[in-house]
């Protein structure tokens, strides 16, 4: 699964929000990356505990909560507070994949990530070089959105951030639970969901056809979703 979500945030969103990362503060990525991640990572990362990035950290997941896409393709379960990043002068991310458990902070409880959501905050002109490769069935997919756009990918996909040689690339990351842990299981339930929503414009509340679509649709996630 590789999903753009577009305009997650709007024109206005991304000022302010990019204003208040000004006064957050920034530490060396490399105290959250594991013992192998950490001699491929150089970034800069807002500190967990810094009061601002964790207001704007749960602006983001209130948008995503209400983002019908979103919801859609996910299936989210239980989501990690959003972290942002930094890349500028070479700054990098080697070939990597994500934690299979990360426990949530504060001692939260432990989180299988099956999904990894890259929000970018910065204008694809705004910074050269930068973007996501996600290594997929079909090679490596490269990404640089627009600013507000997010990138739903595999948890479990190798992918890194290319080095950026001018300007600066910022964004907030993610990571989640979905439901639905079978990736094959989670991409049929989006496919379906979404050809539900694309037929029933233009048909009446109570057509009997989209009514058995929806039928089987919670079904399949009925069987499929984790107890």
């Amino acid at each position: 699964m590789l999903i753009v979500i577009e305009k997650v945030l709007d024109a206005g969103e991304i000022r302010q929000m990019r204003e208040r990362l000004g006064a957050a503060l920034w530490v060396d990525g490399a105290q959250s990356a594991g013992s192998r991640s950490i001699a491929v990572k150089q970034n800069l990362q807002v500190d967990r505990a810094c009061p601002v990035g964790r207001e704007l950290g749960n602006a983001i997941l209130g948008k995503l909560g209400r983002n019908p896409l979103f919801q859609s393709a996910s299936l989210a379960e239980t989501i990690w507070p959003p972290v942002f990043n930094l890349y500028r002068d070479g700054g990098h991310y080697g070939t990597h994949v994500d934690s299979a458990l990360m426990r949530l902070p504060d001692g939260g409880p432990t989180i299988r990530s099956d999904l990894s959501a890259t929000l970018f905050l910065s204008q694809p002109d705004d910074y050269d070089g930068g973007e996501l490769v996600i290594e997929t069935e079909f090679g490596g997919q490269a990404v640089k959105l627009a600013a507000g756009d997010m990138v739903l990918y595999s948890s479990s996909s190798l992918h890194q951030v290319t080095p950026v040689t001018r300007g600066e690339r910022v964004c907030a990351i993610t990571w989640m639970q979905s439901a639905v842990a079978d990736v094959a299981a989670r991409d049929m339930l989006f496919d379906l969901d979404q050809s539900i929503q694309a037929l029933s414009a233009g048909r009446a509340d109570d057509d009997a056809d989209i009514d058995r679509l929806i039928h089987v649709y919670h079904n399949l996630l009925r069987r499929w979703a984790r107890p």
